[in-house]
């Protein structure tokens, strides 16, 4: 296959707004799942390897303001190449849980960091099976703008909601077939916490 012709290809997938240089660089296996919608999961792997593992929490995606009960979360979409990049943080299927204080205000800063396909967030109520697109969010203003398109790559967008309700949630990638395909990770609002937290926790179904 010849790199032009893949290259033409995948700009018009991506609404023609790619970046040139990780066009050429993904695998024919990202190439046929973007063509696909990304229905089925897809791990970039290196040579020999299984698949790329999941980074370790980064302290500095998390910020708490006791005063105020507000906590900020750096919500990085795509951040590695798991999963085919369809991750947050670099944490698929649920192997990231923000616990949250009941009642507090959480920020999420959202940024899509995948130089390929557009994603999307918003938080979600816990459903299994999974939807395939987006649905109504689980508390009023928890979600990004444009959730079936997606944001394109380096764009940023705030969700903001009151963490009102105890239960599980989950972070969810409204694009069709992302969320689908393991890009969601979890919340957990609890009255029985002091302070928020954010841990890797083990990946799977809701």
């Amino acid at each position: 296959m010849r790199s032009g012709v893949v290259t033409f290809k995948l700009f018009r997938l991506a609404g023609g707004r790619g970046r040139f240089a990780t066009v050429k660089s993904l695998s024919v296996a990202r190439i046929v799942a973007v063509a696909v919608g990304a229905a089925s999961p897809v791990v970039v792997h290196a040579q020999g390897d299984v698949a790329a593992p999941a980074p370790a929490v980064d302290p500095s995606w998390l910020q708490v303001d006791t005063a105020t009960k507000t906590v900020t979360f750096q919500l990085v979409a795509g951040l590695t190449g798991l999963n085919g990049a369809l991750n947050f943080n670099g944490f698929r299927d649920g192997g990231l849980t923000l616990t949250v204080p009941l009642g507090w205000t959480v920020l999420m800063h959202f940024r899509n960091h995948d130089g390929m396909l557009p994603h999307s967030a918003e938080v979600i109520a816990d459903a299994h099976p999974l939807p395939t697109g987006p649905v109504a969010p689980a508390f009023a203003r928890a979600f990004t703008l444009r959730l079936e398109q997606g944001l394109i790559s380096e764009q940023t967008d705030d969700l903001r909601f009151i963490a009102d309700r105890g239960g599980s949630y989950l972070i969810f990638c409204g694009v069709p077939g992302h969320g689908a395909a393991g890009m969601w990770v979890r919340v957990a609002v609890s009255g029985s916490v002091r302070k928020p937290s954010l841990a890797a926790t083990p990946a799977g179904p809701p």
